[in-house]
């Protein structure tokens, strides 16, 4: 594909914008700064709605085409960053302490802002593209609470679309997949009630430790033993607490451990808990001890339906060519809340090449301004090819 040479030149502006909002990032559903900005670039554009406060942060915008009634389509970027310290010493580094965006949603916002431009001062397609800003991707579940307050009812979305940077992939390229494509992922903390005693004595007690111990092997048995090999599962133990390192002849009254469990399919998720409960309700009872359960649902798979994953590689080729689109990309364990959009709207979530740059959710991350046109015009080949005007 050719591409429109204004095009060069909006991708240039939006590099600007990406890094005044990479400067400033913001945790969460507290945006006030990237809310404020994006709210004033989409109204100076002129789009038909600029509709402001869904989860406290969020901005809806709509732009009509000027081709007659069509169908509406969404395109979804998120907008905020993370609580760690950049460690990139780049001009446009971090200014807030302990906040950066580690994960490229400055970059995402940046590219769906230049798309709406494009589309607010071209408008040639049929039908409504509704461009949702959502805040608090990070662990705060944003899409859910967009959902609950109606954004996709309120705008009459038929079809969702999301895209995401993905380093290790060539900047140019794009990658995706039919059905799961990313894990949905729980977390859970445990509190180990045995009975404490002094450690010269331990048949006097009821050790809790003893019992972490074992509850920790046995909860990877879930994974080697319970599932299905080629149904991927992964558990991990990330936190551990109990005792006291001053009071070393001690044996605590208690302990916890926490961590998160990843599954690829929602019937092996809930699968997976119940077995995750009986383990450890079982493990502690043999050693005459009690286990509290705090079970904390994070996002769900995210699963592409198969249709408009054909639509985004359609879209996908368009812009790079064959043999820059991966269409069988292997699923990744990490999660995206893009998953809660995908369970009420068919649609597709597409990797952008970020090319040889730091991991995501690195210190020395940074999101890589040359993919900016390749997203755009990604973003306007969907617009182009779903709300093409009918042939008369």
């Amino acid at each position: 594909m050719t591409f429109d040479p204004t095009l060069a030149a909006l991708a240039e502006e939006a590099k600007g914008w990406r890094r005044t909002i990479h400067q400033h990032p913001e945790l969460l559903f507290d945006l006030p700064k990237t809310s404020a900005l994006v709210i004033e670039k989409l109204k100076a554009f002129g789009c038909d709605e600029v509709v402001t406060g869904l989860a406290k942060s969020g901005v809806v915008a709509v732009i009509n085409g000027k081709l007659g009634k069509g169908k509406t389509i969404a395109l979804r970027c998120d907008m905020d960053a993370l609580p760690m310290s950049e460690q990139t010493n780049l001009p446009h580094a971090s200014k807030v302490p302990n906040m950066m965006h580690a994960c490229g949603h400055d970059g995402h916002t940046a590219m769906l802002l230049a798309t709406a431009k494009h589309l607010a001062a071209n408008r040639d397609f049929a039908g409504k593209v509704v461009l949702i800003f959502q805040p608090a991707e990070e662990g705060g579940g944003g899409g859910r609470v967009m959902i609950e307050e109606g954004v996709l009812e309120r705008f009459g979305i038929e079809e969702v679309y999301g895209m995401h940077n993905e380093p290790g992939l060539a900047v140019g390229s794009f990658a995706i997949r039919s059905g799961p494509i990313m894990a949905g992922g729980d977390r859970f903390v445990v509190t180990i009630n045995g009975k404490g005693g002094h450690a010269a004595s331990p048949h006097l007690s009821h050790d809790p430790v003893v019992v972490m111990a074992h509850m920790i092997t046995a909860l990877q048995s879930i994974a080697s033993r319970f599932t299905d090999p080629f149904d991927p599962v992964v558990v991990s133990i990330t936190y551990v607490s109990g005792g006291n390192d001053k009071a070393l002849n001690v044996i605590p009254a208690a302990v916890q451990i926490g961590g998160t469990i990843r599954t690829m399919q929602p019937k092996t998720r809930k699968a997976v808990e119940t077995r995750f409960r009986d383990v450890v309700t079982m493990t502690a009872k043999v050693f005459s001890a009690e286990a509290e359960i705090d079970w904390r649902p994070g996002y769900p798979v995210t699963v592409n339906d198969a249709e408009k994953t054909k639509v985004a590689v359609a879209a996908a080729r368009h812009v790079a060519g064959d043999a820059r689109v991966d269409d069988n990309y292997p699923p990744t364990m990490g999660s995206e809340d893009f998953s809660y959009m995908l369970e009420k709207r068919p649609g597709a979530f597409i990797w952008l090449g970020n090319g040889d740059s730091a991991d995501l959710h690195n210190p020395a991350y940074d999101f890589n301004d040359d993919a900016i046109i390749h997203g755009v015009n990604y973003w306007l080949a969907i617009v182009g090819q779903q709300l093409a005007a009918a042939e008369k």
